[in-house]
């Protein structure tokens, strides 16, 4: 059998991107009712159903996502390693519920980039919550607050997502 053959090469990009994460989405696990990807690009997602709600967190500036690539030879296989790394400032009780909620469960996660790209993390196997620290600080200058790691595992990178969020009263939803 044939493996797919390379279609383009790349140019040296030009230096207007920047890095790190401007928000977090969360989406319970099963939600996404209706994967279209993009007719001419299949790394593009057009929609991911019909009014998917999504929970915010702004994390400017604090967050990763980091996508290893895991492949073997020996085996013929290829994965890929979605890694997201939280810092969630300032402890509260609601927080509390909701980090136990996310740690429980195992949430489809979009990730909206400084450059205005979303990705969807998790696509098809979610999310799980692999680490963290709930943490008060030494110092008054130190975190208190929280630090999640999440890890997923799956059959492609991260698709772009291509959609419009609307917020309805604290609750974003993909539309």
């Amino acid at each position: 059998m044939a493996c797919e053959n390379l279609s383009l090469g790349r140019l040296k990009p030009c230096k207007d991107s920047v890095g790190g994460i401007k928000n977090i989405y969360f989406v319970n696990y099963g939600d996404f009712d209706g994967i279209v990807y993009n007719v001419s690009d299949t790394d593009v997602i057009d929609t991911l159903g019909a009014a998917v709600n999504c929970y915010k967190y702004e994390v400017h500036f604090s967050s990763s996502l980091t996508q290893n690539i895991q492949s073997s030879v020996e085996n013929g296989t290829t994965a890929f390693e979605q890694v997201i790394e939280l810092t969630l400032p300032k402890l509260t009780k609601e927080d509390h519920k909701e980090i136990k909620l996310i740690t429980f469960g195992h949430p489809h996660v979009i990730v909206e980039d400084q450059n205005g790209s979303f990705f969807v993390a998790g696509l098809y196997n979610g999310m799980s919550v692999t680490g963290g620290t709930i943490v008060t600080g030494l110092a008054m200058g130190d975190l208190s607050g929280y630090t999640i790691s999440l890890t997923g595992t799956e059959k492609t990178p991260a698709n772009f997502l291509y959609t419009n969020l609307v917020d309805a009263g604290g609750v974003i939803v993909i539309g």
